[in-house]
């Protein structure tokens, strides 16, 4: 009799933990992976237009402060593919394809150095913004961003499905806005805001590449062997010293920002402990980190020297060391009881803003008055004319092509428009007939300036409403 089947035994934790995060599993064919990578590293065909057209959108985002372009142009951008290539190239030593990642990001970069120098030297609008100046201070947070977005996006490219992973790296690592605001800075002559900017570009294509050795070491790609062990120990110091030397920097950024941070955090709470007490109020306060400075401005009761010295001399007890305190108060008149009553000064503002609401009111008012008694008179003269047109051709039958109008006499200099009434006639009136419709016109219309023209289809002559005869008729302007 056969022993039934046992189950098998249940997976340690360690096994299962190992299984929950292997990166092997899921991993697409080595083939498949060095033909992607190699594929992304070639700059030509329409990848330079993609790249020139990416780093215009990005340079207007930057120049309107427009986050969502700056995205936009992010998720165009192909400025990974050579970092990664060149990551790879060093990850399985071929010294060629690194060789050919480097010539195209080179040429990436003069692209887009190009174009956004080209593009600020043109526009009009000159001033930095937030959204720019932000990519001029790297630290040791953009770092951090650089290595995670390379170490994510590298993982999601050697993967059998391809997901979303590269388009969030793009924008989390941010390559193109550095390069669009080292243009900036070369178009307006600012070399620190070009190095900034291009310390930051080299922060992410330097750590990107460098997530990308690493996670191609641990997947054990096939890569090339040295026949002399110490040249592979070579490359690899080579990567560490390349790293270092571009961390390094951003770390002494990155304790000056905190450094600042922390200046403005004990600025703000030092402020706001030493003037709560007094009769004051704080309408303004600017922190300047670099040169150490408080600035505040003040409304309320006046203080006095004295007691502004006491102030600033509690800065050091406050961690304030080598601060100075500047304070701007509202000018008094030697009197001692004078202070500025806050309740009237808000007042006064809302009375302000009363008149100026009912004024704007008022102008409006009447504009739309006029607007309708202007809509009126119009209606009323359509009615009127059309009431001249039935009455004149009852009265003359061989007369047809009646028009009525209201148009500017060309040739006067006469800006206010005259009515006119034209015909076009089988015979003329006579004479005294034309002298009575003119009268009768200027009656009707209420306008001693008021045109007749009637013109007679045979023999091209034409009577005007002072008796004389013409070759060609008056042509008023319709109005």
């Amino acid at each position: 009799m056969n022993a039934p089947d046992t189950p098998p035994p249940p997976p340690s934790l360690r096994a299962a933990i190992a299984h929950r995060f292997s990166l092997l599993d899921d991993k697409a064919d080595d083939t498949e992976i060095d033909r992607s990578l190699r594929a992304g590293v070639e700059l030509r065909g329409a990848t330079p237009w993609i790249l020139m057209f990416a780093i215009v959108i990005a340079s207007v985002g930057l120049n309107t402060n427009s986050t969502a372009v700056i995205i936009g142009a992010m998720l165009v951008s192909p400025l990974m593919g050579p970092i990664v290539g060149l990551g790879y190239g060093v990850g399985i030593f071929d010294f060629a394809l690194v060789r050919r990642s480097l010539k195209n990001l080179a040429i990436a970069a003069a692209i887009s150095l190009l174009t956004s120098t080209l593009y600020f030297m043109l526009t009009p609008l000159d001033e930095a913004q937030s959204e720019l100046l932000a990519r001029t201070t790297p630290s040791l947070w953009d770092v951090l961003i650089a290595l995670a977005g390379g170490l994510a996006g590298i993982i999601g490219q050697t993967r059998r499905e391809k997901s979303n992973v590269i388009p969030g790296v793009a924008i989390a690592t941010a390559l193109m806005p550095p390069l669009c605001t080292a243009g900036y800075g070369l178009a307006n002559g600012n070399w620190s805001v070009f190095g900034g900017a291009f310390y930051l570009f080299s922060i992410n294509c330097v750590f990107i590449a460098f997530a990308a050795v690493v996670v191609i070491e641990f997947l054990r790609l096939p890569h090339r062997k040295f026949v002399d062990p110490r040249r592979g120990l070579r490359v690899k110091g080579a990567v560490w010293f390349i790293v270092l030397v571009t961390g390094l920097p951003s770390i002494y950024l990155a304790a000056r920002l905190v450094d600042n941070e922390v200046f403005k955090s004990r600025a703000r709470d030092f402020v706001r402990k030493e003037f709560k007490a007094a009769r004051v109020h704080v309408l303004d306060m600017r922190v300047t980190p670099a040169s150490k400075e408080i600035e505040v401005t003040l409304i309320g009761q006046r203080l006095p020297a004295a007691a502004i010295a006491a102030i600033e001399g509690r800065l050091p007890a406050a961690g304030l060391h080598k601060a100075h305190l500047a304070v701007h108060q509202a000018q008094a008149e030697d009197r001692k009881d004078e202070k500025i009553d806050i309740g009237s000064l808000k007042a006064d503002i809302l009375a302000d803003i009363v008149r100026n609401n009912q004024q704007a009111l008022q102008e409006r008012d009447a504009t739309i008055a006029a607007l309708r008694e202007q809509l009126t008179s119009q209606h009323g003269w359509v009615e009127q004319a059309a009431a001249v047109t039935r009455e004149f051709e009852a009265q003359y039958p061989q007369c047809g092509n009646v028009l009525v109008g209201r148009a500017v006499p060309p040739g006067e200099g006469q800006a206010v428009p005259v009515p006119f009434l034209s015909a076009d006639c089988r015979r003329l009136p006579r004479a005294d007939e034309v002298k009575r419709i003119d009268a009768w016109l200027k009656v009707r219309t209420g306008q001693a300036d008021a045109r007749l023209v009637l013109a007679a289809k045979r023999g091209k002559l034409f009577r005007h409403t002072d008796g004389k005869e013409a070759d060609a008729p008056v042509t008023p302007n319709q109005g």
